[in-house]
């Protein structure tokens, strides 16, 4: 997880844009993210267990999701 910018602590997850990667071995260090990520929206939400998570979030479908900042067809500001 060093490759994010700033680096990122083994328990924490990173936030942004994902991509589809290669193959890369055991899947421990992809289990540890997502349970960074776990925890890290729990801290967000106040959840101290999994199961109060649908009593504090509101889930939004999202229907639009492609972030045009990523794009090639960037504007000048």
């Amino acid at each position: 997880m060093d490759k994010h910018e700033g680096g990122v602590a083994e328990y924490r997850a990173s936030e942004g844009k994902t991509v589809p990667v290669p193959y890369r071995g055991d899947v421990t260090g992809t289990v540890r993210e997502i349970l960074g990520g776990i925890r890290s929206a729990c801290t967000y939400i106040g959840a101290r267990r999994l199961k109060e998570l649908s009593k504090r979030t509101t889930f939004v479908r999202v229907t639009e999701q492609l972030n045009n900042v990523f794009g090639k067809d960037r504007t000048s500001a």
